[in-house]
Order: C-alpha cells, then structure tokens, then sequence
C-alpha cells in the first residue's frame, strides 16, 4: 500500500468515523465503519486485510475527542455529511423518503422471493427495507412467490413456508401472500389482450437465428403475422402442443431500440419440466419474469418498487407492457448489491445447496452457512439484522454488512436477558485443590442484576481452567466467584478472598469449571465445532435460551444429546 492510498484511506476512515460517533453520539466502532466506508471506496476492498490496521489509530484519535469537538471537525472535513446528520436528527428514519409517496391512497410495496431454497442473509435486506417503509408510510408489503421457471429456478416445496418462516423472524407480517404458479390463468389472459392489440407474436426461430436479427435491429419474420395466427398458436402453446425452444410469445418493442435487450423480448416460452407443485405439475407454457412480474405489480395495486441496479432493463422492457394496458408505472428505486464479511462461503442459494448436496455443511443452519436459519439458530435476533441493513440505506452503490454490526445490535438486545456462565474449551489443565477454600462458589446469574442472585456452584476437589489462563508456579489467580488461588504444581492453595488482590495487585480473574461435573458441551462455531466443559448447572439451560459464556462470548442453547452432551451455537462475543 502506497503513501498516497494510505492517507487517502486515512482521510476517508476519519470522515466516516465522525459520522458514526456525531450520529450516535458514542464513540466510533471500526466494525461499523468498514461497510459504508468500503461501500463509498470499491478501489479500497483489494487491501480489506490491511484496512483495520491503517484506520484503528483513526477512529482512536476521533474517540479521543469531545462530541463538540467530533461536530466541529466534522464540519470541516464534510460539512454536507454533518447537514445529513442534522436533518436525520430531525427525523429518525434512517430512509430516504419514497418518491412521490403522497400521491398515492397507500403506499404497497412487494417483496418477490424465488424460493427455490431458504434465504442467505443478503435476502433479509429486501424484507427488512420494505418492512420498514411499510411501518414509516402506514402501507402494506406483500410476498409474491416468483416461481415461475421450474427448470433453472426450480421450487423447492418446503422453501414457500420456510420464507415466511425468515420474513417472521425478522419482525414483519405481509398483508398479501401470492404464488405467481396459481396465476397463470391471468397471465394467459393479459397475453391475449396483447396479442388482441398488436403487442406480441408467436416467433419459431431458433434462438440463435433470432439473437442475430435483434443485434442487427432485424425484424423477425414472424413479426408480421395477423393477431388471428398468433393467437392460435399461443393457445397451442398453453395447450402443451410444442416442444420446449419450438415456440414463444415475444411482446413487440422497437426493432431498432439503442438497447439490444429491450428489443422484442420474450413473455412466454415453452419448459417441458414439470413444476414440483401439484396444481401446477401439467402446466407447459411459462411466463417469463419481466412480464409476469410486471402484470402483477399492477394488479395487486404495488406503488413502488426496490430492485437490483443491475436490474434496470426489467423496468424498460415492462413499460412497453405497460404502454399497451395505458397503465401508469410504479415509483422505482434501484440500489446496489450488498456484501457480507466473515464468511467463507458465497451467498448463493445455489452454491450453498450444492455444498449441502456434497456434505461440506451441514444443512441450511449449519453455523458456516451465510443463510438466515443459520444466524437464527445462532440466536441473533432478526430485529439486529434489519436494523443494520436499513442503515445502509437504498446506494445505487454496492454496500457492505459488517457482520460486526449485526453483533453489535445484538449484543445490545440480548446482554441484559443473557444468563452467566463459565465454559471452559477443550485445551484445558486440572488443579487439584488444597487449602481451605469455600466449600460452594457464588458467580452472580448476572453481574448487573444483583436480584437475579448467584449460581450455586459446587467445586469438587479439581477445576479445569483453559490452558492460557494457567499462571506459572508460585503465581495467582482469582476463580471468578470463588477466590484467590496460588499454583504449586498441579494444585491450587487457596488464597483467600481479598478482593484488593484483583484491584490492586493486578491477580487476573479467570474462568473455571468444576473437573468432575462438569456438562460436556459441544460448541458449534463458524470454524467448526468446539468441544469444551460447561459449568454443571448449564444442564439446566432451556433450548432455546440465549446464555453468556463468561469471557468466550453468546450462544443460544439448542439441544440435550442422549449421552448427556449439551449443543450451543456460538453466536458472537
């Protein structure tokens, strides 16, 4: 990395670093300022290794100022960032404004999953922005399930509840719920009107013949045809009476439009796989998305729409349609991809089936997958998730998710209801014990909840402590709820429970488990799976009960084994 990067990176670290302290008015977080900053730099990623080290000193020298002294420089290095800052003070959502939204009787938006497997964790971001609109404008948000390619797409049956399932994990309830596979009837229907007014013609060129023709801005010969023909030959075609490439149905656009894409597309064409679900299994003639999505946006009455920047043809090609029905387009918003840190796995619905099909994950929530089910059963609350992917707004630029982030919304959920307890991993020692030392140790439930009282923890003759806390011979430390310990070999003489040890002495303070009941529990991690020793009264635990490993980090409690082992997905520190 040059000079010139460097101090540009600095420069640019530091500006975002005051945006993030003068916002919450707290002090700046590297994990929260990587995504924006990354987003706003796309040449920045290739040293993404390098980028923590450069800025840390950055957003110390920031969170070494006063919040007065943040706002001033800020004011100097952008001062157009902190007019944002104040205008977003003024209204707490941390949206754009939905263009023209006081022009319509209800603001109705669309979330339009394929569910062709559960969600990865950049799907929540629809839903969760959609939902948040919805609750913002006093609207609704529908789900319309767009499965209407049975072969590269194809439905996977359990995926339609499981989505409902992710979008009520994130907070949100639909008003509408639609599968485009139960509308095809409608869809026949608005291709007929079309037909009926000149818009479309049954076209039998083979693909690559017509591909040469549209990027030469060459009619199809069939382009011509009288409404009369083409209608018969679409009804054969809804009748199944052609083989999969023989026919499709092309809406009639400009020939000579400066984009080749727009140029007569196609609205149906022929699968001959049949579609998993049952009412829709003998169905042959598919619409393609650009016009099923289309109709539907206006039937169900949708005013705006968010959709990919890569997807900007789509709102080209269905204005055409539209143009035909004399309907008006709704508002559309396009943004960038997001991208997610810290997993190894790419966020395809694709790729991660096949690594399932391979047996390289365990399922849709094994701990390493970037999918939905997986955070969940982690116990990160979907509330964390939507509010960070709402803060990163509706860019047209690719943004990134620091998963930092989500953690951090999460751990600011879940650390006041978390339970406390010690785990020790499985690179451990055993002391015996000697001395006098209490006969029960007395860790409180939560260290902030003095009501909440102790965990009553017989220690047995042996602990187990993790190896890096063992102190050289002769040296102490402090049992956390328990007391002061001095190594004499493989034994520990209790020292006495003077605090000041730990307060003016500098003795650390160390988890422990008791060696001989301990609950062995296996911890499942985004690197794999830990085996390690919970403390006894962790057998206790309800599944599903989210818990504080005392200096390891969050986990929700999953499951009691038969041979008495306790399994907790890791979720953060």
């Amino acid at each position: 990395m040059d000079d010139e990067l460097r101090d540009r990176i600095e420069t640019e670290a530091e500006k975002h670093a005051l945006v993030n302290a003068v916002k919450h008015g707290s002090e700046a977080d590297v994990g929260a300022i990587m995504g924006p900053l990354m987003g706003d730099n796309p040449d920045f990623r290739q040293h993404g290794d390098e980028i923590p080290g450069v800025i840390g000193p950055v957003i110390s020298r920031v969170n070494g100022l006063d919040p007065d002294e943040r706002r001033d420089r800020l004011a100097d290095l952008a001062p157009d960032w902190l007019a944002e800052i104040e205008s977003d003070d003024e209204d707490d959502s941390l949206l754009p404004d939905l263009p023209n939204a006081e022009e319509y009787d209800q603001v109705r938006m669309r979330c339009a999953p394929n569910p062709n497997g559960p969600w990865h964790i950049g799907h929540a971001r629809m839903p969760a922005v959609i939902g948040t609109y919805a609750e913002e404008y006093d609207g609704e948000f529908i789900v319309r399930f767009d499965d209407t390619d049975p072969e590269t797409k194809r439905p996977l049956l359990w995926a339609y509840d499981e989505i409902l399932d992710e979008i009520d994990y994130l907070g949100f309830e639909p008003a509408e719920v639609y599968r485009a596979s139960d509308r095809l009837e409608t869809y026949y229907d608005h291709a007929r009107r079309l037909i009926e007014k000149g818009g479309a013609y049954t076209c039998s060129c083979p693909a690559g013949e017509f591909s040469d023709l549209k990027n030469d801005a060459e009619p199809c010969p069939h382009r011509d045809k009288d409404p009369e023909t083409t209608m018969a030959e679409f009804e054969s075609m809804v009748d199944g009476e052609y083989e999969s490439g023989e026919m499709v149905l092309r809406v009639k656009t400009d020939i000579e439009h400066k984009n080749p894409a727009l140029r007569d597309w196609v609205a149906f064409r022929i699968i001959d796989t049949p579609h998993p679900r049952e009412a829709a299994e003998d169905d042959r003639c598919w619409p393609m998305l650009d016009f099923q999505s289309g109709v539907d946006d206006h039937l169900t009455g949708v005013t705006h729409i968010i959709r990919g920047i890569d997807l900007q043809d789509s709102a080209k090609r269905q204005r055409f349609v539209y143009d035909y029905f004399d309907w008006e387009y709704p508002e559309v918003i396009h943004w960038g991809h997001v991208q997610v840190d810290e997993y190894d796995v790419k966020m395809s619905t694709s790729t991660i089936g096949e690594l399932i099909e391979a047996g390289d994950l365990d399922g849709w929530d094994d701990p390493r997958a970037p999918t939905l089910p997986s955070v969940e059963r982690r116990g990160i609350r979907g509330e964390a998730l939507v509010e960070a992917m709402v803060g990163l707004g509706t860019s047209t630029s690719n943004v990134d998710l620091a998963m930092s982030t989500v953690y951090a919304n999460n751990r600011e959920l879940i650390d006041d209801e978390a339970d406390r307890y010690f785990f020790v991993r499985e690179d451990h020692a055993d002391f015996t014990l000697a001395g006098e030392p209490p006969e029960t140790a007395s860790p409180p439930v939560h260290p902030d909840h003095e009501d909440r009282g102790t965990r009553d923890i017989d220690p047995g003759n042996r602990v187990r402590i993790e190896e890096p806390d063992v102190p050289a011979d002769g040296e102490r430390v402090w049992l956390k709820g328990f007391g002061c310990f001095r190594r004499d070999g493989e034994t520990f003489e209790y020292a006495g429970d003077d605090i000041a040890a730990v307060r003016e002495e500098g003795v650390d303070v160390i988890h422990w488990v008791p060696a001989d009941s301990a609950t062995l529990t296996r911890m499942r991690t985004m690197d794999g799976d830990v085996i390690g020793y919970a403390e006894p009264g962790f057998r206790e635990a309800d599944p599903d009960e989210v818990v504080q490993f005392e200096r390891v980090g969050f986990a929700r409690v999953d499951r009691q084994e038969a041979d008495d082992e306790t399994v907790a997905y890791f979720a953060h520190e």
